[in-house]
C-alpha cells in the first residue's frame, strides 16, 4: 500500500472511532493554563468552544478536614477538596492533559488521595496519589472522554465510603472541543452555568435521638461509619448544608437565559427536577458524545455520577430545583431555589378567575 493511501485510510479510520493509535504528544511543550477554581455554585472561567489546540490545565487542591453546621444547630465533620462540600468544580476540553497538585496539610489527621471517573487507569488516579498528612503529591491525566464526571477520595475498604459520605467528592467537566450539541447535532451554548453537589450526610444521634458532636474527626469515626451502614441518611443536601442554596443563598437568573446545571452525586441516586420548569436537554449519563433526552420533566442521576441538564427559563419568579424524592428534596434538604428576573408571559400561564369564596 503506498504511504499517502495508508496515511488516508488511516485518518478515516480515526475519523470513523477505530482504535488507530495517534501519535505521542510533547505534553512538556504544550501551552499551560492554571486553573482558578471557585467554590460551588460557581464554576471556573472558560471556553464553551476551544479556540485552540490542547493544553495542560494546572490545579491545586487542598485537602481540608473540617467541622461544620450542616443544619440549624447540627455540626458535623467534614472531609473536602478545597475547603468546600462538594470539592471545586475543574473544566478542561477533550483532549487536555489535567495536572493536579494535591496537598495533605499536616493539620490533617487522614490519608487521603483522589479518583477522577474521568481517567483512564490507576484507579483514576488514586492508586499513584496516596498521600498522608504533610505530604502532597503531582499527577496528570489525559482528559479523553467528553462528559461530566465524578471525582472522590478512595484510600481503600471502609475508609472509601466513610471519605466520601463525609464530603470528599467533587465533578470534573470534560467539554468537546467543538463546544456542546443539541439532539440534532448543533451547536448548544450556555449563558451561566450552576454546580450542584449532593451529598448524604451520616450524623449520629444519642440515646435520646439528638444528634451528637465529637471534639474532632477521629472521636467522630467509628460512630459515623455505623450510621453509614445502615444506609439511611441523617440529611441529603445541596452544596454541604441545609439552605446553602435556598432564601438569601438562591441562584440567580433571567428570563431567555439559557442554565447549565451540572449536578453530582458521588453516592446515591438522584432525580432532580425544576418545579416551574424543565430540562431542555439532559445528557443522560453524563456523557456529551451522546445526544441529549429533550424536554425531560425528571431525570436519573445514578450514584457515582454527574449529569448536564440545559434549561431556558421562560417565566420570572421563584423556581425550585429539588431531588424529587420529595423526603429527600424537603424533609432532608436536597432543595434550591432559583429567582428569576423578567416579564410575565400569560400565554404560558394565566389566572383566569381570582380566588374567591365559594
Amino acid at each position: 500500500m503506498k504511504a499517502t493511501n495508508a496515511l488516508a485510510l488511516g485518518s478515516a479510520l480515526v475519523a470513523m472511532g477505530f482504535g488507530v493509535t495517534a501519535t505521542a504528544v510533547d505534553v512538556d511543550n504544550l501551552p499551560r493554563e492554571t486553573q482558578t477554581l471557585v467554590a460551588p455554585p460557581g464554576v471556573p472561567d472558560h471556553e464553551q468552544v476551544a479556540t485552540a489546540g490542547p493544553r495542560v490545565i494546572e490545579v491545586e487542591l487542598t485537602i481540608e478536614e473540617k467541622k461544620a453546621e450542616i443544619a440549624p444547630g447540627v455540626e458535623a465533620w467534614l472531609m473536602t477538596f478545597g475547603g468546600t462540600v462538594p470539592g471545586p468544580l475543574i473544566v478542561a476540553h477533550e483532549g487536555d492533559y489535567v495536572e493536579v497538585n494535591l496537598r495533605n496539610p499536616d493539620t490533617n489527621q487522614f490519608v487521603h488521595n483522589i479518583d477522577f471517573h474521568s481517567a483512564t487507569g490507576a484507579m483514576g488516579g488514586g492508586a499513584l496519589t496516596m498521600i498522608g498528612p504533610g505530604e502532597e503529591v503531582t499527577f496528570r491525566f489525559k482528559a479523553t472522554k467528553a462528559g461530566v464526571f465524578v471525582y472522590h477520595c478512595a484510600p481503600g475498604g471502609s475508609m472509601t465510603p466513610w471519605h466520601v459520605v463525609t464530603g470528599m467528592n467533587g465533578t470534573i467537566m470534560v467539554l468537546p472541543r467543538d463546544g456542546l450539541k443539541d439532539e440534532n447535532g448543533d451547536l448548544v451554548e450556555y449563558d451561566r452555568a450552576f454546580y450542584i453537589g449532593e451529598q448524604d450526610l451520616y450524623v449520629p444521634r444519642d440515646e435520646n435521638g439528638s444528634f451528637k458532636s465529637y471534639p474532632s474527626l477521629v472521636a467522630s469515626m467509628t460512630d459515623t461509619m455505623n450510621t453509614m451502614r445502615g444506609l439511611i441518611p441523617s440529611h441529603i443536601v445541596f452544596n454541604g448544608a441545609v439552605g446553602a442554596l435556598t432564601g438569601d443563598n438562591a441562584l440567580e437568573t433571567s428570563v431567555g437565559e439559557k442554565v447549565l446545571f451540572i449536578h453530582g452525586q458521588a453516592n446515591r441516586d438522584t432525580r432532580p427536577h425544576i418545579i416551574g420548569g424543565h430540562g431542555d436537554l439532559v445528557w443522560t449519563g453524563g456523557s456529551f458524545r451522546n445526544p441529549p433526552a429533550v424536554d425531560q420533566e425528571t431525570w436519573l442521576i445514578p450514584g457515582g455520577t454527574a449529569v448536564a441538564a440545559l434549561y431556558e427559563f421562560q417565566q420570572p419568579g421563584l423556581h425550585a430545583y429539588v431531588n424529587h424524592n420529595l423526603i429527600e428534596g424537603i424533609e432532608l434538604g436536597a432543595a434550591a431555589h432559583i429567582n428569576v428576573e423578567g416579564e410575565w408571559n400569560d400565554d404560558l400561564m394565566k389566572v383566569i378567575r381570582p380566588k374567591s369564596d365559594i
